[in-house]
């Protein structure tokens, strides 16, 4: 996800820079010397822009599809990403080093480069849906949460109110006010203590749940599945997809990587320890709750105090890196209907409109099999593929030719069917 690791280089997103030739013989103008980032803090900025809320959704995917089969999806999912991430690198490495293109800095710029305005404009309707969902996940996680802690059913009260309203709906509206302030900052460089905090707490509350699954497993010993319903392949295709998303930090980070020929390496070996560490997480939660595993794996810790400090955190978490999230979707927007100019009245339309998709959307794991299915497998795995394909057909064998084509159709293919299995998921729920 584009969080804390866009707070570090501002071209996560894609940006509007010119593309210029470089024209034989001429000396470029030096730029001002950036400080470049060893492997070991290559390897953190990877680990941030991945990981993220999608994580606790693990252990419900694992419920719905098996976990035998969700620990193949997830490392599958990994492998795949991490092989279209160094597509995304090669492309701009070729089209820097032996086309003279510059100021390839983004997603979108190349995008632009391979394909023109139209590659641009495709990379940024996925920024947008993307980085959107991911904050209508966010509102919903808070609400549910915070349903849970202070207005959960009762043998007296099994529908509590607030006021005659949902507790859901009073917490997505409560939040509203705050993050309009919070959305008006135009700088990510005054969020960036929020989102380093941010990050320490899901390190923290991951590490405080495993070890509280453990303990709940030995205890318990619930039964679990191998393998779950044929048909909750997709829907836990989705989850996973979208757990690995990043690949939109991907090149910002390369470029500031100060052994770029080991970059690939680095990449490998953090996308290894996240598989591992998802699929401990996910799996812990499945074995510890069983059947009764909930959408939100913080909901069955229940109600001790380490429990609620861990939940409330989360919620906090997610409450400041909210814009962070959404600042992508202010680039694209304002780029394209207010010239790149600071807009406050776009920025509170569009958190208006997450908002209202976070209240009608019950389930927070079901939308993220969404989002993933939906967009993720597009930005993740189709449009890395093609746009290398377009760069180095002239050169590639069948073979090269087959398997970027192979992945666009995969891409394609598990785009369409994981979104039609999330949306009967959420709208079964519904009914």
């Amino acid at each position: 996800m584009i969080d804390s690791a866009m707070v570090l280089n501002k071209g996560a997103s894609s940006s509007d820079h010119g593309l210029d030739l470089k024209s034989p013989g001429e000396a470029p103008l030096l730029p001002k010397h950036k400080p470049l980032s060893s492997q070991p803090k290559t390897f953190a900025n990877v680990f941030i822009a991945v990981v993220g809320a999608g994580v606790l959704g693990l252990p419900y995917s694992f419920k719905r599809t098996g976990w035998v089969v969700s620990l193949l999806m997830l490392f599958s999912v990994a492998g795949l990403t991490h092989y279209c991430m160094m597509l995304l690198v090669r492309t701009r490495r070729r089209l820097e080093s032996d086309m003279g293109f510059s100021n390839i800095a983004s997603f979108g710029d190349l995008g632009f480069t391979v394909c023109g305005s139209v590659g641009r404009f495709a990379v940024d309707l996925m920024l947008f849906l993307s980085q959107a969902g991911f904050c209508v996940g966010y509102l919903i996680f808070i609400a549910n949460t915070l349903s849970h802690l202070f207005n959960s059913a009762t043998s007296t009260n099994l529908h509590p109110k607030i006021l005659g309203l949902m507790p859901k709906t009073v917490y997505i509206w409560g939040c509203f006010p705050f993050q309009l302030g919070l959305n008006s900052i135009s700088t990510l460089t005054h969020l960036a203590p929020l989102s380093i905090f941010a990050d320490i707490v899901d390190i923290a509350a991951m590490g405080v749940v495993m070890i509280e699954d453990v303990f709940i497993f030995f205890k318990n010993r619930p039964s679990v599945e191998a393998f779950g319903s044929l048909s909750m392949f997709f829907y836990g295709l989705g989850v996973a997809v979208y757990a690995f998303e990043g690949i939109g930090m991907v090149l910002p980070i390369e470029s500031e990587t100060q052994e770029r020929e080991k970059f690939g390496k680095t990449l490998a070996m953090a996308m290894a320890f996240i598989s591992v560490m998802y699929g401990g997480f996910g799996a812990l939660g499945y074995f510890a709750f069983g059947e009764d595993t909930k959408d939100i794996i913080t909901a069955n810790l229940g109600t001790g105090l380490v429990s609620f400090f861990v939940q409330l955190g989360l919620c906090v978490n997610l409450f400041f890196t909210f814009p962070l999230m959404m600042n992508p979707v202010y680039e694209v927007v304002e780029r394209r209907l207010y010239n790149g100019r600071y807009c406050i009245w776009l920025r509170w339309l569009l958190v208006l409109g997450v908002s209202l998709v976070a209240l009608l959307v019950p389930n927070f794991t079901d939308f993220l099999s969404l989002v993933g299915s939906s967009v993720c497998c597009g930005l993740g795995f189709v449009l890395p593929a093609l746009f290398h394909l377009l760069v180095f057909k002239e050169e590639m064998g069948w073979c090269g030719v087959c398997l970027d084509g192979g992945i666009v159709v995969v891409g394609v293919v598990l785009g369409v069917s994981g979104t039609w299995s999330s949306l009967v998921e959420i709208f079964s729920v519904k009914g």
